[in-house]
């Protein structure tokens, strides 16, 4: 199960100021970028280029510079009629003289006047006063503070400003990098408010013992009193174990929106840097701002990425991931359990964390969040289909049935793939051919209709095909053939036969994987009956084959001289997931491994010889379909029950 996507979250009611538009909002004017205003060095450019206005508008007009004579000269002859004093200069304006041009103003046109204006830079001359009140000049003191201080702001203040929000910016851009030393010990959590997480149970559906699990956790935040007075104590740390895609992150959220408590999530990877100490600076940080907003749950996803066994440590030392392990071991013992401050993490690999970390006291609790069954399937389908507009004729159930195997994730991009391929189609409704084809693209891949292919290997493909199903339908217990296809699909696949099975199976039998190696045969076999020839489509069959046939030899005991004995250590882990063998590591002697390679080779050419044999005996079967299907390129499950049973 996992989180349902394309849903706006609903606004707090804690929270007013989100109800509100102040920018960017349905009745606010300004657009909508405003509300979400960064910084950005756009802003700088357009701050240098209007001071640089500024400057040539205002600086720049500045009056001509004249000998002090030839000033009281102009003063004497009557042309300067107004003098302005200041302790730099002395500026005289002459008589206005009117201009033929016509201007406009809120008040009306008008005719635009202008004056000039003559500087010079004073002399301790008293004459010069007495010559202006001979003349009738008025002259006035001006002080020039402003001016001082506009320059002030202008030659210091504005450029040092500049330069510190370019500072910012690009201080700004290395802290996204892990590059701000300034703030390295700080915890990179994201923190969502109380009342802020919409997530409930109800949004999760296929982990219904998972769920049940984690209500306990929620009842203990909600009335912690009724565990305290018995004397029990609630787990401080739920591990939630499950496979990618599962739903794990999901119901942490739905926990702590069921709870109504602060949630703090963060990775694993973001303890860790490339400076020694910060991850462990981190988780001090984490626990000392949880402990402040407690009751809280704190959220780790991907712990396998701090919590490795320091066992298999084979550089030794005390490393940085090894520290910031410690510093988490520590912060675990550390608090109280009844102070409100719980513990969740996820992993998909519990089988590398360390010892120390699962012992009760820290993670008490591991629930396992597994793959839906067919009924968890089609519950977290209904959920994910709630925002899709559905045909009355699409039957989920059916959808659920073709996805054996497939988790939360999975499910919603089926969906998802369902109505973009239903809006390709021009359709106002999805239909069950959509969610058909959205599995079939899912498993298979991108159908590539353009892709030439020559009638020979077009040929060759239709009849591969055609043998994996005839044999999938002869084998007992095989899973029922839903189409064939020689339509190309994905990284090479020039054909395909999809299998869908009746239920989901959990155990297999020796006599059920000799038939999986049939199936995976069959298409090698029709080649070398109809055309004595063979060609290379097979490989990927082939290493499944093989596959199958050494496990069955390694892994579960099913081999003539090694029965009831598993020859190797590293069987598939509690997920399903089967560890990469290592490179120049033997678990077994050079005979032992010869003999698997024997009796591989043997198992393979007895089941090749039977899977040619019944072909063989159904060859006029095996061209009818073969010719259908080069004729119409795909069959479905109905056409090739029909052509079986002979109609």
């Amino acid at each position: 199960m996992n989180e349902i996507r394309g849903k706006d979250p609903k606004r707090s009611k804690k929270n007013p100021k989100n109800n509100q538009f102040p920018f960017g909002g349905p009745q606010s004017p300004f657009p909508k970028n405003w509300g979400g205003w960064k910084f950005s060095i756009i802003y700088v450019l357009i701050l240098v280029v209007g001071m640089s206005l500024f400057n040539y508008v205002f600086m720049s007009q500045v009056n001509p510079t004249i000998d002090f004579s030839d000033f009281k000269a102009k003063i004497a002859s009557g042309e300067i009629k107004r003098v302005e004093l200041t302790d730099a200069y002395f500026t005289g304006y002459t008589t206005l003289r009117r201009n033929s041009r016509m201007s406009f103003s809120l008040r009306g046109p008008y005719a635009a006047s202008t004056e000039e204006a003559y500087r010079t830079v004073p002399i301790n001359d008293p004459e010069i006063i007495k010559l202006m009140d001979e003349r009738g000049v008025s002259y006035y003191a001006v002080s020039r503070e402003g001016s001082a201080i506009l320059n002030i702001i202008f030659s210091w203040v504005l450029p040092i400003g500049i330069l510190f929000f370019i500072w910012r910016f690009f201080m700004k851009r290395l802290g996204n990098m892990g590059g701000n030393v300034l703030s390295v010990g700080q915890n990179k959590a994201v923190i969502v408010a109380e009342g802020d997480i919409v997530t409930r149970f109800g949004d999760v559906a296929g982990v219904d013992e998972a769920k049940d699990e984690l209500v306990e956790v929620v009842d203990f935040l909600k009335t912690p009193k009724k565990y305290t007075d018995i004397g029990g104590k609630i787990p401080k740390g739920v591990l939630l174990v499950g496979p990618p895609g599962t739903g794990k992150t999901l119901l942490a959220r739905a926990v702590a929106g069921e709870a109504g408590v602060s949630f703090f999530r963060m990775s694993g990877a973001d303890f860790v840097e490339m400076f020694v100490g910060v991850g462990a600076a981190r988780v001090r940080d984490l626990f000392k701002q949880a402990r402040e907003k407690a009751p809280c749950i704190i959220f780790i996803d991907e712990l396998d990425a701090i919590g490795k066994s320091r066992i298999n440590n084979i550089a030794g030392g005390n490393d940085e991931r090894e520290q910031t392990l410690n510093q988490l071991l520590v912060e675990m013992d550390g608090f109280d359990a009844t102070s409100g401050l719980i513990i969740l993490a996820a992993t998909n690999r519990p089988d590398v964390l360390d010892p120390a970390l699962l012992r009760p006291g820290r993670f008490d609790r591991q629930v396992l969040v597994d793959r839906p069954d067919l009924k968890g399937r089609e519950a977290i389908l209904r959920i994910h289909a709630k925002a899709v507009k559905l045909d009355p004729l699409v039957d989920l159930d059916a959808v659920a049935r073709g996805t054996s195997g497939f988790v939360g994730a999975d499910l919603a991009n089926i969906v998802n793939e369902a109505a973009l391929l239903a809006v390709r189609a021009g359709r106002k409704l999805v239909a069950q051919k959509d969610f058909e084809e959205a599995i079939e693209k899912t498993v298979a891949g991108l159908q590539k209709k353009n892709r030439i292919i020559s009638p020979e290997e077009r040929r060759i493909v239709a009849f591969h095909e055609t043998g994996h199903a005839l044999i999938a339908a002869f084998t007992p217990g095989s899973d029922p053939v839903q189409k064939i296809s020689i339509v190309p699909r994905g990284f090479g696949a020039l054909g395909y036969t999809l299998q869908m099975p009746v239920e989901d199976r959990y155990l297999m039998t020796e006599e059920e994987l000799l038939g999986k190696i049939n199936v995976l045969l069959g298409g090698r076999a029709a080649e070398d009956l109809v055309f004595d020839k063979i060609s290379t489509g097979a490989a990927n069959d082939l290493t499944k084959a093989a596959d199958i046939a050494r496990r069955m030899i390694t892994d579960y005991g099913m081999s003539i001289r090694f029965k009831n004995v598993a020859l190797t250590q590293r069987g598939g882990n509690m997920l399903g997931f089967r560890e990469p063998e290592p490179s120049l590591h033997r678990e077994y002697s050079e005979s032992t491994q010869q003999y698997i390679d024997e009796e591989i080779a043997r198992i393979m050419e007895r089941q090749y010889a039977e899977v040619k044999e019944n072909l063989n005996r159904n060859r006029p079967l095996l061209d009818r379909v073969a010719e259908l299907l080069l004729e119409k390129e795909s069959l479905d499950e109905k056409e090739f029950k029909a052509l079986i049973a002979g109609e």
